[in-house]
């Protein structure tokens, strides 16, 4: 919306204006659930419409310095001037980028999962790499981070680690590093500098609204707890506080161990859970609509979707969009947009 243009502004206005007239009828509140969905539609339209509108005063602002800088030969009120539109157009891509999220819960908060593939600990090492570059990409974007459970490797690196990211699309963006990553390096752990290839998944599940229903069956869930491995102070590690869920019939795992309270830990272990089962389902029924439609597609978490090659050269590189950057730093340091909005593309 906000490098829309203006009859598309006006459009949203106009859906803004037919949705408030609901919620002025008498019997709106008759059927909670029907009025909840009408506000939570008046405030994704009024969203965009309040961004593109607080873009438009800025460059408004900047226009304005620019005209001053001009009049008085300001170099000082000209730098404001090109900062604040430098600062504009970063603004404008990224929310560019945000028209392209169309999937149901492309909004939600993001669980992140990230598995040392084999290797030991070439691969454990790798996987606390990946981690890294997610936290710094989290930390750009002023999402907030919490690690839910963290399991350390035998001498470095961590064997698996999931990771509960909060922010407005999340998801959306998030879901696009879902499968294998391909790292190639001569290893630091190997005294004969030879050159190794280590790989890790990565897993992306929604955080579920709590309209959605996911009914889990108590008798088919093993519950085991133990004492967390991560920091978190003496009372964290000296009681039986984390939690693992175990779903019986899928085999799926989900655990928790960043609280104090079992209890708390168990609700965001099945939280965890729940939205792995969603997952799992939609992902069944595409597979159904494929085989229906004489079409075969790559799983995303089974197969291959970006190399990191650190010698004998230096590249990263999308299997899936081919692209790729040559500046490995600068993506290993929290840069994915690019290949974030390459996939979005792509996937249109």
């Amino acid at each position: 919306m906000p490098c829309g243009t203006i009859f598309e502004v006006e459009e949203t206005q106009v859906k803004i204006q037919e949705l408030e007239r609901k919620t002025l009828a008498p019997d709106f509140w008759n059927n909670a659930e029907a009025a909840t969905k009408v506000q939570q539609e008046i405030s994704r339209l009024q969203d965009p419409l309040k961004e593109w509108e607080s873009c438009q005063g800025e460059l408004e602002e900047a226009d304005i310095l620019l005209e001053l800088a001009m009049e008085a030969g300001d170099q000082q009120t000209a730098k404001e001037a090109a900062d604040l539109l430098a600062r504009l157009e970063n603004r404008i891509a990224n929310t560019e980028m945000e028209r392209m999220f169309s999937g149901e819960h492309d909004a939600s908060n993001a669980i992140l999962a990230i598995n040392a593939g084999a290797g030991g600990t070439e691969a454990q090492d790798w996987t606390s790499i990946l981690l890294r570059m997610y936290l710094r990409w989290a930390e750009a974007k002023g999402f907030s981070v919490d690690v839910l459970d963290q399991l350390p490797g035998d001498e470095a690196g961590v064997k698996n680690v999931s990771l509960m990211i909060n922010g407005r699309y999340a998801y959306g963006q998030l879901r696009s590093e879902m499968g294998i990553h391909r790292l190639v390096r001569i290893s630091p752990f190997d005294a004969g500098g030879r050159r190794h290839t280590s790989f890790a998944s990565v897993h992306v599940f929604p955080e579920l609204d709590d309209n959605i229903v996911i009914d889990i069956n108590e008798k088919d869930l093993r519950i085991d707890t133990y004492r967390a491995s991560g920091s978190g102070g003496q009372h964290v590690n000296k009681t039986s506080s984390a939690v693992r869920l175990t779903h019986l019939p899928t085999g799926l795992v989900a655990q928790c161990q960043n609280e104090r309270s079992q209890h708390r830990n168990k609700d965001t272990a099945m939280k965890m859970l729940k939205a792995q089962l969603y997952e799992r389902e939609r992902g069944l029924q595409q597979e159904a609509k494929d085989k229906l439609a004489g079409e075969k597609k790559e799983i995303a978490w089974g197969s291959q979707i970006r190399s990191y090659v650190l010698q004998p050269y230096q590249l990263i590189k999308d299997h899936r969009t081919n692209y790729e950057v040559g500046n490995v730093g600068s993506v290993l340091d929290g840069g994915l947009d690019p290949f974030i909005k390459a996939y979005l593309l792509w996937e249109q």
